[in-house]
């Protein structure tokens, strides 16, 4: 039986303080990404391609259209939001900065509130990282900068006998039962301070991959930051430098270096729920 005042396993609700945190946040980072250049683009709720964004196809929430077509509820924006862009309004705009406020929906009824931001034909990181880091400090926030290359665990997987499930559940012990110097100076290293030291004896391809570390860590003003070069996460899309922003065990944002189709680029997410906890918690 359900009853009158229950709502969806999932599915958000917002009354008074919450509500009011929620717009608060969405006009803190609205103000700052147009102050950044970036345009606002609102996609469509429903999509014929969001299969090209979810790694996991069972989390789309399906439906069909009038003439039968499968569809499915916006589960992602990033890749949406890049393919509008070049392949329909191409003719009518040559914009390349974009960000969206609108939430992603999952199966069976999980709803997530998001703030992103698409730099088309742009690779440099930093450009999307410093606006994300922006937002935080308008929010009076400072949590922790995590910064890793997913290049890194897959070039790894070609030198060692580990695999991307060691990297994706943080297989140290295995990591180090190998007795492989680089290897094991990968997995202690967090601090950007440390990181010529392991670029010397690291093999060359990994070594390619560290320098774009360090030069994303240069190009930023930012003192809460921590390098995690073995970070492991499956994504469709993020394929190179990659960043999250965390307190403790939220993720505030995410973003990376990404390629959609021949679009290179970059961009970010920001979690609108997450924050809205942490700005209600420091509050009491």
């Amino acid at each position: 039986m359900i009853f009158e005042h229950e709502i969806p396993e999932s599915s958000k609700l917002y009354f008074g303080e919450s509500a009011k945190k929620k717009r608060f946040i969405e006009n803190v980072a609205s103000d700052v990404l147009s102050e950044g250049g970036f345009e606002e683009i609102v996609t469509p709720l429903f999509s014929y391609h969001q299969h090209r964004s979810i790694a996991d196809e069972r989390e789309l929430i399906r439906v069909n259209d009038v003439q039968n077509h499968n569809m499915s509820l916006r589960a992602d924006s990033t890749i949406d939001v890049v393919r509008i862009i070049n392949k329909r309004l191409g003719r009518n705009t040559t914009h390349k900065k974009w960000f969206y406020v609108q939430p992603v929906f999952k199966y069976p009824s999980i709803e997530q509130y998001q703030v992103g931001a698409e730099y088309i034909d742009e690779e440099k990181l930093s450009c999307v990282l410093d606006q994300s880091l922006e937002i935080m400090k308008e929010l009076d926030l400072e949590p922790l900068l995590q910064i890793s290359n997913i290049n890194i665990p897959k070039i790894i997987t070609t030198l060692c006998d580990l695999t991307l499930d060691d990297f994706k559940h943080i297989n140290i012990e295995k990591m180090l039962s190998l007795k492989i110097e680089w290897l094991e100076k990968l997995v202690y290293l967090h601090n950007i301070e440390d990181i010529d030291s392991v670029i010397e004896i690291v093999p060359d391809a990994i070594k390619v991959e560290l320098e774009k570390i360090k030069e994303l860590c240069s190009a930023i003003e930012y003192k809460n930051v921590a390098i995690a070069p073995l970070y492991y996460a499956q994504m469709l899309y993020y394929d190179e430098l990659y960043f999250r922003i965390i307190d403790q065990n939220e993720v505030f944002a995410r973003g990376g270096r990404y390629k959609s189709e021949e679009s290179k680029s970059v961009g970010f997410a920001i979690y609108v729920d997450a924050l809205i906890e942490k700005l209600i918690e420091l509050d009491k």
